[in-house]
Formats: structure tokens, C-alpha cells, sequence
């Protein structure tokens, strides 16, 4: 089944609920789980835009906030008893993510999606779990926030 599975992870509503959803993957075989945060650079991407990431915030307080949220993400995770680490990346979000899930040969990207209301909004920013779907090499499960 899957043994290395991807967990796109921001800190948000809906990634807590995507984290917290993987407990339901205990039956599997105890994949391997990497939280992967995504530092954007300033020429900054439509991910990190609907991630919430501020065009004024400096690059290093990006930083720090994405390892302490990986930390509080892995240590929960590993409190479920998965083998968990997490690791940050650099650049555009989907690229990134997709980039990094097929050099780590996984078996799942998980991300968390939040139906954006506002019709404008949906189209300036796209979705990063729809570009997922289209650009991931393996399978990808959405977890939409209730």
C-alpha cells in the first residue's frame, strides 16, 4: 500500500485537519510521513498567496514560522506512533512539493483544502491541491476543511 507518503503542510485549519485525518491511516502499513512546508521566494507564487504567506514578511520570519509549525506537526504525528520527520523547501509551492514527493519515490501527497466563497479569490488564486493533482507523479489525497 503506501509507504511514503508526503503531508503538504502550512499550519492552517485545513492542514491541521489533513495532519490530524492521517491517524485513519493506522491499519496501512506504517508509512513513512514527511511534513514539507514551503519557504516561497519573493517573486511570490499563487501557493503561497492562498497560503497566507505576506508580501512584507521577511523571508527568515516566514522561515521560523514553517519550523515551528513542522515541529508541533511531527511531534503530534509521531505521538500517533508514525515514523515522522519534516523538512522545509525552497521556491514555488507546487513545484517544490511535487519535486520533492517524486526525488523521495512516495506513494501519496496529502494536502488540506479550503473552499474559497468568494468567486474572485478562487480564480486570482487558484487552488494548490487542484495543481497538485496535475502535476504529482503520485496519487494525492484532499482533505477539504469542514
Amino acid at each position: 500500500m503506501y509507504k511514503r507518503i508526503i503531508l503538504a503542510y502550512d499550519g492552517s485549519a485545513s492542514g491541521q485537519q489533513a495532519l490530524l485525518g492521517i491517524k485513519d491511516l493506522t491499519h496501512w502499513d506504517r508509512p513513512k510521513l514527511t511534513l514539507v512546508a514551503v519557504a516561497p521566494t519573493f517573486e511570490m507564487d499563487i501557493g503561497a498567496i492562498e497560503m497566507g504567506y505576506l508580501g512584507n514578511a521577511s523571508s527568515a520570519e516566514i522561515e521560523e514560522k514553517l519550523k515551528e509549525q513542522l515541529s508541533k506537526g511531527v511531534k503530534t504525528l509521531r505521538s500517533m506512533g508514525f515514523e515522522a520527520d519534516g523538512e522545509i523547501l525552497k521556491g514555488e509551492v507546487i513545484r517544490e512539493v511535487t519535486r520533492f514527493a517524486a526525488e523521495q519515490q512516495a506513494d501519496l501527497i496529502v494536502v488540506g483544502h479550503k473552499h474559497e466563497k468568494s468567486l474572485l479569490r478562487r480564480w486570482w488564486i487558484g487552488s494548490t491541491a487542484k495543481s497538485l493533482v496535475e502535476e504529482a507523479s503520485c496519487n494525492v489525497l484532499i482533505v477539504v476543511e469542514k
